[in-house]
């Protein structure tokens, strides 16, 4: 039965080895340890109850899917029916893959290794190998918890420790910490601010959009009239969001009814709507779930009508208009807001944007 649950533990590893996926934007390749608890089922052909263990790892994150790995470790099994009690010391070079990095990311294991066995005042060093899976939970930049479960073959080749064989089939379970050495490396988080414009003479008397903010510090100088606007001059739609969720508040539908008739008097204006995120949670899921927040105010603002240039654009939590410290800075840093790009479009009829017919 053991052998059974073996080949298709190695049958997955194998798949989930062949799975590659595109590198991420910032590699993580820092150093850690890895202290571990270990608990071992022996296969039947030891004769030995289960037993406990420990040891230690030292690795190196390579990219985004792969670590690589030395441990050595120490596991004790007592004797079964008066057969004597196992001593194993021994240590792997392990290859881990990693499907995907995140709070919590799943990983496949191979190891090669070598491992000497005491057992009824004999002893033997033999070759190993260990194929399993496990996952890791980030709890900090500095401390994830870490577990796996792998499948162990020994061979003892002419050590003759047990009379009748010497392949061992055992499964080991690992459970215990990794801790990287220095600073997590962050992901770029916010492309570099325009360049500010050049302070022309009599600038800070000029409002071209008649927006309230002068032209030396509007950073968004097309601004559709009557819209409300940030101290830089962008345009400010007062949507906030529950934590994780990307559903309209009903009490943002009067400011979103406003907008939606400003952009449907100026159809040919081309408008991003951008969703952010408070910094909690994973940055990749932070990401998807501000593209969908901004999908959601599209889909609110056209009602039915197709407005080619207005378009979305999820930033995650990369650019903070509050701290993250705090559940009130989190909660306005959980928006959406809309830009008005540099080049305008030639302005068109809003009978030219047919309704869309709902598709059954």
């Amino acid at each position: 039965m053991l052998r059974k649950h073996v080949l298709a533990l190695v049958a997955l590893t194998s798949i989930n080895f062949l799975s590659m996926a595109q590198a991420e934007e910032v590699v993580d390749d820092r150093w850690y340890v890895a202290p571990f608890g270990t608990f071992v089922q022996p296969g039947g052909d030891r004769v030995s109850n289960n037993g406990f263990g420990g040891g230690m790892g030292f690795g190196k994150m390579i990219d985004e899917h792969f670590n690589v790995e030395l441990k050595g470790f120490y596991q004790g099994l007592s004797g079964d029916n008066g057969n004597g009690s196992w001593s194993l010391t021994g240590g792997t070079a392990d290859v881990q893959y990693f499907i995907d990095r995140d709070t919590f990311s799943p990983y496949t294991v191979l190891g090669l290794g070598a491992m000497n066995s005491s057992h009824n005042s004999g002893s033997g060093t033999g070759f190993i190998g260990e194929a399993g899976a496990g996952a890791t939970y980030e709890v900090s930049d500095n401390f994830l918890v870490r577990g796996d479960v792998r499948y162990r073959y020994n061979q003892n080749f002419n050590a003759n420790l047990q009379p009748g064989t010497n392949e061992f089939h055992d499964m080991v379970i690992n459970l215990g910490f990794v801790i990287p050495f220095g600073p997590k490396p962050q992901p770029v988080v916010a492309e570099a601010p325009p360049a500010p414009l050049p302070v022309a003479e009599g600038c800070a008397t000029k409002d071209d959009d008649n927006d309230g903010v002068n032209n030396c510090v509007d950073k968004c100088p097309n601004t559709l009239p009557g819209a409300k606007v940030s101290v830089a001059g962008c345009w400010i739609v007062d949507v906030k969001f529950a934590n994780d969720s990307a559903v309209i508040p009903p009490e943002y539908f009067a400011n979103l009814d406003n907008t939606a008739k400003m952009i449907k008097e100026n159809p040919g204006m081309p408008i991003e709507i951008q969703g952010h995120t408070s910094k909690t949670g994973g940055f990749k899921y932070n990401m998807k779930l501000s593209e969908r927040r901004a999908m959601a105010v599209k889909q609110y603002l056209v009602d039915g009508y197709d407005f080619p240039n207005l378009t979305t654009k999820g930033y995650g939590w990369t650019q903070p208009i509050d701290t993250n410290d705090t559940e009130e800075g989190r909660a306005n840093n959980r928006r959406v807001q809309l830009q008005v790009l540099d080049e305008p479009q030639p302005p068109m009829n809003p009978q030219e944007y047919p309704a869309i017919t709902p598709q059954p």
